[in-house]
């Protein structure tokens, strides 16, 4: 069973909003700092935005204002709704968990298209 699974990415025309799901196993869910990062093509891996065990959320500058990453405990689930969409946005967005001194975890990723 995957310990990471993202749903919910889609087309969407510039301007418009999505919301990513991530279902996490339990232990990761509770102990891991989780995250959405993305990679458009021929591009690296980034940072997209991370949320701590206890709520303490980050942003790249790039989504900062527009996209909000949020944690649903009993539910084991972190969310990523995305607003104002860009064709910039364009990406494959993975789900990940780290912790400090541990390995990272990663979904499969699931695909965002921003395009009229």
């Amino acid at each position: 069973q995957a310990q990471l699974q993202e749903s919910g990415g889609g087309l969407v025309q510039p301007g418009g909003s999505l919301r990513l799901s991530c279902l996490v196993s339990e232990s990761i869910f509770r102990l891991y700092r989780l995250g959405w990062y993305r990679q458009a093509p021929g591009s690296q891996r980034e940072l997209v935005a991370t949320i701590t065990t206890v709520g303490t959320t980050r942003y790249s500058d790039s989504v900062k204002g527009r996209f909000t990453i949020s944690r649903d405990n009993p539910k084991n689930t972190v969310y990523l709704q995305m607003n104002g969409l860009k064709p910039e946005d364009t990406a494959v967005y993975y789900c990940n968990g780290h912790r400090d001194y541990d390995m990272d975890y990663w979904g499969k990723g699931t695909l965002v298209t921003v395009s009229s």
